[in-house]
């Protein structure tokens, strides 16, 4: 088994600049986030033939196959290490440690292939050995590791990790695939493609390959909420690639990633004389507020952008936007031929001419408290206490509770990440929201300036600090990614400052699903776990539960005032192909029911479920069956739509949009199946088909 590192011995936040309360969040900082000494390993993204691979984990039955996969392809992988193992596998050699491997086999990269519980020890047993460039694929390693990770990553100038949650990095021109990319869809060509979403991805790439473009390279940053590689990064480095003649950028919800691209992008049109055509799409535009959206990092923290926001600004910069990840073959072909690209979905960019700063657009509130209760338990990520069991979590660390007397004015107050310094921090705004927030440091605690901020008198510096410190106790030490709380100084009780309101997130791989740590919060979180949608009476809905016990994410979406518009159900393969499928419905008329991303790795059992999920809904009036075959063959979706929609008796109508891997042999599945069911590979023709089904159907 490999190692993990102990906590104690790198367990530090070193913060690399200090924001002060000089700087409103999101104002004016970005980019000045990361080290430069990290800066100075992008250089080892630039792979190719010459790349020289080895994958951790190398005997395991996922490595294996796609070492067998990449290896028949043209990838340049020397052998492995599996710890506690000597010998030889797949003909190339196997060493226990990583540093004996490194010794031998001088290698350039190396793909981690472990568990989310392993995959820490085994990333910072890559950077101890030095090799350049760590992909690590694994979903849902524990928040607070991967922070450490980060810790230590700004401290050295060696290595480069890209992911976590990532599905690595492919050389389309120079054969070198550390990842699990669908090969089928990669040829040698024009485009660069940089991506939060692997799905999404996926699709964009066969979309340059049908419009006769090809990739350069794709770099699949990844939907982990704080990745080693950035979107930004991944255009510094397809920018000045000489194969890469257009970009495609791929975000979604969470964090800034987008906005700093934007930033980028706006300067790098500004200084270059021949600029490469951009394309960019956002998924997420019709998330549920206050969700996990599937991928690990696809929720929304205090104060960050919204997906408009974030199209927003890139569109300003000078990308053209589409809506769904089939345009962009075309629109990129348009843009490098000089021509402005239309058409529906299409949004031609604003050529860089709008030049207001990206503050002006991103200083929105966030949903009010009772707004934003709608959240998961069986979501990785995202374990939230009850308010009750939130404050009384504090009273039990002496904090002062508001309770019985009236309050002051509210204030927020809070401790979360900032996923652009890869760091914790303190947000204090003198509302009760986020429309006049500010982020500041974590360590050491810069308590005089949060006190002048939220406008609270000199005499409450004591008790600031004294609340201060224990959240940032409880944040480190219980594996937290968010403590929100509101406070306030009572008339009647002096300079004492106390708390009226908690909201308390913590990470679920730490607490239990990976790693069986912090015990006590997950008990807490089994008996106080906030009310949700669903039945309306506080209570999860059972369709939720279910399908997450099959490793299906199922969130169903009301529309306003709970109509019953939203009649459409989704079902779809991959978080950002989810979201992005509910995007498109909206823009082409219609309404989805429920996000529902089936994994990555989507069987006829997964599917036969995911109708089961999607049919409790008595809104639903069609199906709306969305398959990019990557990693799911698109044959055995067919099959398995097939035998449940005779399994289940079913009577509302789907439809069925395969493409990719196997796409044919599904569709001609679906068309001789003599069941109601209807099989398209274009997906406006499919959206137009299930909504005229929906309509009928109401």
């Amino acid at each position: 088994m490999l190692r993990t590192v102990p906590r104690s011995r790198t367990w530090k936040y070193i913060s690399s600049r200090n924001l002060g309360s000089r700087q409103t969040l999101f104002q004016n900082h970005r980019n000045l986030s990361s080290s430069s000494e990290y800066d100075s390993t992008l250089k080892n993204l630039k792979i190719g033939s010459h790349t020289r691979v080895i994958f951790q984990g190398f005997t395991g039955r996922q490595a294996t196959a796609n070492a067998c996969e990449s290896i028949e392809w043209g990838t340049n992988i020397l052998g492995g290490v599996t710890p506690g193992r000597e010998g030889e596998h797949l003909g190339l050699p196997v060493f226990p440690t990583v540093r004996k491997a490194a010794e031998v086999l001088k290698p350039d990269a190396t793909g981690i292939y472990v568990a989310a519980h392993q995959a820490a020890g085994a990333i910072e047993e890559a950077i101890e050995a030095g090799v350049p460039l760590i992909v690590a694929v694994a979903e849902h390693i524990p928040l607070h590791d991967i922070l450490r990770i980060h810790s230590i990553l700004k401290t050295q100038s060696k290595c480069r990790l890209i992911g976590a949650n990532s599905p690595g990095i492919i050389s389309a021109v120079g054969k070198c695939r550390i990842g699990f990319q669908p090969l089928p869809c990669f040829e040698p060509g024009r485009i660069g493609i940089v991506a939060r979403s692997g799905t999404l991805s996926y699709e964009t790439a066969a979309s340059t390959l049908r419009s006769g473009l090809g990739q350069s390279m794709c770099i699949g940053v990844g939907g982990d909420i704080l990745p080693g590689t950035s979107l930004m990064d991944g255009l510094k480095i397809l920018a000045e690639d000489k194969d890469t003649e257009g970009i495609a950028v791929i975000g979604e919800i969470g964090g800034e990633a987008e906005l700093e691209a934007a930033d980028w992008i706006r300067e790098y049109r500004t200084t270059t004389e021949n600029p490469k055509p951009m394309a960019a799409l956002v998924a997420g535009v019709n998330a549920v507020p206050g969700r996990l959206m599937g991928h690990a990092g696809a929720f929304t923290l205090p104060g960050e952008p919204s997906p408009l926001d974030k199209i927003e600004a890139l569109k300003a910069a000078g990308t053209a936007i589409v809506n769904h990840p089939s345009r962009f073959g075309p629109v990129l072909k348009s843009m490098l031929e000089g021509v402005t690209p239309t058409g529906s979905g299409v949004s031609p960019s604003l050529n860089g001419s709008q030049r207001r700063g990206i503050h002006s657009i991103v200083h929105r509130p966030v949903p009010s408290q009772h707004a934003t209760r709608h959240l998961p338990r069986n979501q990785k990520r995202n374990i939230y206490l009850s308010s009750d069991a939130a404050l009384n979590l504090l009273r039990q660390h002496g904090v002062p509770i508001a309770s019985g007397f009236s309050t002051g004015p509210q204030k927020l107050l809070a401790i979360s990440i900032d996923r652009s310094a890869k760091t914790p921090c303190i947000i204090a705004s003198p509302t009760g929201d986020t429309s006049q927030a500010a982020k500041f440091a974590f360590e050491p605690i810069p308590t005089s300036a949060i006190l002048q901020h939220l406008n609270f008198d000199s005499a409450s510096s004591t008790s600031l600090h004294t609340l201060l410190t224990t959240l940032s106790s409880l944040f480190t030490s219980k594996e937290a990614f968010l403590l929100e709380t509101l406070v306030s100084v009572s008339p009647s009780a002096g300079t004492t400052i106390h708390v009226s309101s908690a909201r308390f997130g913590f990470d679920d791989a730490a607490a239990f699903r990976s790693c069986v740590r912090q015990p006590d919060i997950h008990h807490h979180h089994h008996h106080h776990t906030l009310p949700r949608d669903g039945d309306g009476d506080g209570n999860e809905h059972p369709a939720e539960i279910e399908a997450a016990k099959h490793g299906i994410v199922y969130i169903r979406i009301d529309g306003p005032d709970n109509n019953n518009n939203n009649c459409i159900g989704t079902l779809v393969n991959g978080a950002g192909l989810a979201m992005n499928t509910v995007d498109a419905l909206v823009d082409a008329g219609g309404r989805a029911a429920n996000f529902l991303d089936t994994g990555g790795k989507a069987t006829s059992e997964t599917v036969k479920r995911s109708f089961e999920a999607i049919l409790t809904d008595s809104r639903v009036k069609c199906i709306f069956v969305n398959i990019f075959g990557g990693l799911t063959r698109g044959d055995m979706i067919a099959e398995g739509v097939v035998l449940a929609f005779r399994d289940l008796g079913m009577a509302v109508p789907v439809v069925v949009r395969i493409r990719g891997t196997n796409e044919k042999e599904g569709q001609k599945i679906i068309a001789d199946s003599g069941l109601p069911l209807f099989a398209f590979d274009d997906f406006d023709e499919a959206a137009r088909k299930a909504i005229e089904l929906a309509n009928q159907g109401l």
